[in-house]
């Protein structure tokens, strides 16, 4: 990766697999396959540079996080705008939710990366936003219409809405477990997004394609009715899809049913995650809380803002 941190094409990023974005990958890669730490905080800190020049978050909204193995996740801290971190100021905690290293604390909405990780091993990030295109369909409830894009339809698809929990708690954490296993993009109900994907860039090149698609949705529909694909077109379409690895919900559905807004939920296992709250003494350190405070206060950030002002 070069230091001014281009986009990197399809097979230069150290975690794209074969063929680029979008394919899923069979099982987490061991530590001699995965990227080193240092590259990896620097991706975090240029998706955050990419969202927040993109407006996909205001003061301090969103969170970042990176699997690095079995038990070890990379994320971003609480009370900081996501456009002016550096390396140092990511967390790193175990699947627990306890903090290993870091000098902040992470975000209040830790779960919602957690609950991720834990029902699905074949992803390595998570990236929650609130991108405004898309947060309007979150707002307002219509699902995306189905066959209208086609970039669209190939990397992403079918998007839920997931209904509305408070942010930060379990409840909402789970949200996501009746479509958790097969989708990768989620509309949050009153809220914003979240996306998985293979490596920081693959979930978040999925946060820009769901925004995007959704203003092109929001500028088109004044112009008219949305001039969809047919039934044949669109299985011609998840066929192309399937040839280059990538996955859909709706691989096998009749033909006439592949333009159906309507995401049908489907059982997740029943991974419940323990919490560390739950697990060790008040008076050891942990890092989930609810109102998280930081034991520092945060260095001055380059545009001048305080970096306390709220957190997420």
């Amino acid at each position: 990766m070069s230091n001014a941190m281009e986009i990197p094409p399809p097979g230069d990023f150290p975690l794209d697999p074969p063929g680029g974005f979008g394919r899923m990958a069979p099982r987490l890669p061991g530590p001699e396959a995965r990227m080193a730490d240092y590259d990896v905080r620097e991706a975090l800190c240029e998706i955050g540079r990419r969202c927040w020049q993109r407006q996909f978050v205001a003061a301090n909204d969103g969170n970042f996080s990176f699997r690095l193995d079995e038990d070890t996740i990379l994320a971003t801290p609480t009370r900081i705008s996501k456009g002016f971190m550096s390396p140092d100021d990511l967390v790193l905690l175990d699947m627990e939710g306890r903090l290993k290293g870091g000098r902040r604390e992470s975000t209040s909405e830790i779960r919602l990366h957690l609950n991720a990780y834990l029902h699905r091993p074949d992803i390595r990030s998570v990236v929650h936003v609130h991108p405004p295109h898309a947060t309007a369909f979150a707002c307002t409830g219509p699902l995306l219409p189905c066959g209208v894009l086609e970039e669209f339809e190939l990397y992403l698809g079918q998007v839920p809405i997931v209904p509305y929990e408070p942010t930060g708690t379990w409840e909402f954490a789970r949200g996501l477990d009746p479509w958790i296993e097969t989708h990768d993009a989620f509309l949050l109900a009153n809220h914003g997004a979240v996306t998985f994907g293979l490596d920081p860039f693959d979930a978040y090149y999925k946060m820009e394609v769901l925004d995007h698609a959704c203003r092109t949705l929001l500028l088109a529909r004044p112009l008219g009715d949305w001039r969809r694909l047919t039934p044949e077109q669109m299985q011609a379409l998840l066929a192309r899809k399937t040839a280059h690895g990538m996955n859909d919900a709706r691989m096998g559905l009749p033909a006439e049913r592949l333009l159906d807004e309507a995401v049908a939920p489907r059982p997740a296992r029943d991974t419940q995650p323990r919490f560390a709250r739950d697990l060790v003494p008040a008076s050891e350190s942990v890092i989930i809380s609810d109102e998280p405070k930081l034991s520092s206060p945060p260095p001055a950030r380059l545009d001048g803002s305080d970096s306390r002002a709220s957190g997420a």
